[in-house]
């Protein structure tokens, strides 16, 4: 089990506060740098396309962006589980939904809050305001008014409408109880299904499990006054009746009396103990209730071994979580311009979700999570961040569309498209969630080495919060704590470890194996105390020597070759003794190492091999397949130069090592980047664009990364120090607490 993350309200403030207001923003997607761009995206040229789609109303989904553009939709009456907050108080959610959209399946999404909770006055507003979209995503919506709302827009409108609130869990819900049941060997027919939950939710989960097959008659459903029976009035609406069952059942502990499956969706505590222990063999519990579920999976394990359990936390196994559905539901629609998301749509999603649970796992999504996923009792559901979910999901929702002719604009080609959603992925945001989960279960103890800096310190909160494990910040406890107070958080000082070395019994041992380490290098054994007892660096790096600690971040303060010396009196952390700087470049949807960024100097040839190697480390450590380019000014010998040569001397350095990653130069870094261009040289090795750049020296290391730093605004992670024998990882004195977070990540999983 994951350690839960803490958030406190300083760190949700923050986070919505800057780098600017809000979680969104608009880019344009075309060239508007000269006058000519202007005139086409303006007037006159804007002129064209709109005729053209006055004659023809589905070209709209040609020139602008409605095929790609969802509105995330609601009037704030239902906020999470905060209840009635109001339009404007639910904005941070909805910009929250759309940044997921765009995160998991490329949907462009937009976030609006109507001002109203009148059902009529929502409808038409809605309405009126689609033809800008391709979908709506309503969200938040109290019920009744919800099923109002959803089921007018969906017979009065051309474009999907989708209250993910209850469809969305519906969905993930199904694609579980179809792998638990098969674990199971049960019959979805046969079942009999207890229900706790009568809201949008559980109404929508209730009815799409009865459009799979339950039976009407063994399905019971619960609210708050207990059975949904026949005859019932108080309580009672027409959504509720449509499940109304014929049964001497009254309360929930009546109806989980031999229940195969319970489905919650109500309240922490709902279910006891005595209720696990009346169900039936081998019985089937999803205790969706968030924050906390109607019972923990350990309460539920206590009393009954055989059962399967799913809950809505990310905690615990078989997390049912809306993010694996409404991303792909949406892009599936999109891509067939469909007038609608029907049943059989959202059948097809869960069937795809379920198979996708059944196959085996790839090494990058069990290296994140940090264990090995095999389908079984806690693994029914794909997690989150599998990243097949984009190209298997939507073509089998799209397949659906296709089949029930909700489909303006049908997919001819299935394996191209699967190709193409596949190229939507970003891989970044796959392989930082990965390390996240990596370092959670690794818990490693990070030294935190600056904690005179506000940066460094917030970060190391940020670290413990996050429960990535214990953070051990190096500094004077009374600065630290006035420094957090003045912040307005007074009490976090406690949350975090200071040291230094009057907190430490093994200062003169330290001291003594930095004279052991340096006394044939001009420093006599009072140096070598006063550097562990005075220097930062040095001590936080004695700390890691004496395994007080799992890894070190430290760079805040002072240059990257300052610090690297300081490093070098207690690590063999030399060009000589293997040490390679690498740094990560983060931009559209890419992710790019450079090499070397740090150590070398003017890389020879077998330097230049040994650099590949250990960049190649790096990526499979994060989960990628290496490819290394050499790069240069020039490509495979042209033109000449003897400044040129070393890199395709490196290409032969390495072919006599044998490795076990592709590599090829020296090239131009357009042939290295751009498969376009590298078509040009059909000799070359790369199967595809190279994710592993080595560059003739440090300075050319430098300048790329620093100019894609600041001209195309791209993240940049590092250097990360690879080749010695400790996880040590330097930021940059420009580094945000983002930044020392990643590279306390870095060290965490230890990569490099």
């Amino acid at each position: 089990m994951t350690r839960n993350t803490r958030i406190t309200d300083e760190d949700a403030l923050a986070y919505h506060l800057a780098p600017t207001p809000g979680k969104l923003e608009v880019r344009a997607s075309t060239a508007m740098t000269t006058q000519r761009d202007l005139s086409l995206a303006y007037s006159p040229g804007v002129a064209v396309p709109c005729e053209a789609i006055a004659r023809d109303p589905a070209l709209a989904y040609d020139y602008t962006t409605k095929g790609n553009m969802v509105a995330v939709i609601s009037n704030g009456t239902a906020v999470l589980g905060l209840g009635n907050l109001g339009a404007l108080a639910s904005k941070p959610v909805m910009e929250g939904k759309a940044v997921l959209f765009k995160r998991f399946a490329d949907v462009n999404s937009i976030d609006l809050e109507l001002d109203t909770e009148d059902p009529e006055a929502f409808i038409n507003a809605v309405k009126l305001m689609g033809p800008s979209f391709g979908g709506i995503n309503l969200e938040d919506i109290k019920a009744p008014e919800c099923f109002i709302i959803e089921q007018r827009l969906k017979e009065e409108m051309d474009i999907p409408v989708f209250h993910d609130d209850q469809h969305g869990t519906a969905v993930i819900c199904a694609a579980g109880l179809m792998n638990a049941l098969r674990i199971s060997g049960k019959k979805i027919e046969d079942c009999k299904i207890v229900l706790n939950g009568a809201g949008a939710a559980g109404i929508a989960c209730i009815e799409l499990i009865k459009a799979m097959g339950a039976r009407h008659d063994n399905c019971i459903a619960c609210d708050t006054k207990g059975v949904i029976y026949q005859g019932r009035t108080e309580g009672m609406n027409q959504w509720k009746s449509a499940h109304a069952a014929h049964t001497d059942d009254r309360t929930l502990k009546d109806a989980m009396h031999g229940a195969d499956v319970f489905l919650g969706v109500s309240v922490k505590g709902a279910v006891t103990a005595e209720m696990i222990a009346s169900m039936a063999q081998n019985p089937v519990i999803f205790a969706m209730a968030n924050p906390d579920p109607e019972i923990t999976p350990e309460e539920a394990h206590a009393v009954r071994e055989d059962a399967i359990v799913a809950t809505g936390r990310s905690d615990y196994p078989n997390q049912v979580n809306n993010v694996l559905g409404f991303p792909y539901l949406f892009r599936g629609a999109l891509d067939i311009h469909a007038r609608a998301i029907n049943d059989e749509m959202k059948i097809a999603c869960a069937e795809a979700l379920a198979d996708l649970a059944r196959q085996d796992v790839p090494d990058e999504v069990a290296m994140a999570y940090g264990r090995k996923l095999q389908f079984g009792r806690d693994y029914i559901i794909p997690t989150p961040f599998d990243p097949r979910l984009i190209h298997v999901i939507p073509p089998a929702v799209a397949k659906a569309g296709m089949d029930t002719g909700v489909a303006r604009r049908p997919i001819i080609d299935m394996d191209s498209y699967e190709l193409a959603l596949k190229s939507r992925l970003d891989p970044t945001a796959s392989v930082l969630d990965g390390l996240f989960n990596r370092a959670r279960r690794a818990q490693a103890r990070m030294i935190f080495a600056e904690g005179d800096d506000e940066r460094v310190v917030r970060a190391a909160l940020t670290y413990r919060r996050s429960g990535l494990g214990q953070a051990l910040v190096v500094g004077r406890r009374d600065e630290i704590a006035a420094m957090l107070e003045a912040s307005g958080q007074p009490d976090a000082i406690d949350e975090i470890e200071v040291v230094n070395a009057g907190t430490v019994d093994n200062l003169q041992q330290m001291a003594d194996y930095l004279y052991a380490r340096l006394q044939r290098k001009g420093l006599d054994q009072r140096d070598c105390y006063r550097l562990a007892s005075r220097d930062r660096h040095v001590f936080a790096a004695l700390m890691l020597a004496h395994d007080m600690a799992d890894g070190m971040v430290t760079g805040a303060t002072r240059k990257s070759a300052q610090v690297l010396s300081q490093i070098g009196l207690v690590f063999d952390a030399t060009a000589a003794d293997g040490a390679v700087g690498i740094s990560a470049i983060l931009h559209n949807g890419r992710l790019i190492l450079i090499a070397d960024t740090l150590v070398h100097e003017w890389p020879e040839r077998e330097d230049l091999a040994n650099i590949a190697e250990q960049a190649a480390k790096v990526a499979q450590s994060l989960g990628l397949e290496p490819r290394v380019a050499f790069c240069s000014f020039s490509n495979f010998g042209y033109p000449v130069s003897e400044r040129a040569e070393k890199m395709h001397h490196a290409v032969e350095a390495l072919d006599a090592r044998n490795v076990d990653f592709e590599y090829d130069g020296e090239m131009t870094v357009d042939v290295a980047l751009n498969a376009d261009v590298m078509r040009q040289y059909p000799f070359c090795r790369l199967s595809g664009p190279a994710n592993i750049i080595v560059v003739p020296a440090r300075h050319s290391a430098s300048i790329s990364v620093k100019m894609m730093q600041e001209l195309a605004g791209a993240t940049v992670i590092g250097p990360i120090l690879s080749g010695i024998d400790r996880q040590v990882k330097l930021t940059s004195t420009t580094a945000t607490v983002r930044d020392i977070l990643h590279m306390a990540l870095m060290a965490a999983c230890r990569v490099g």
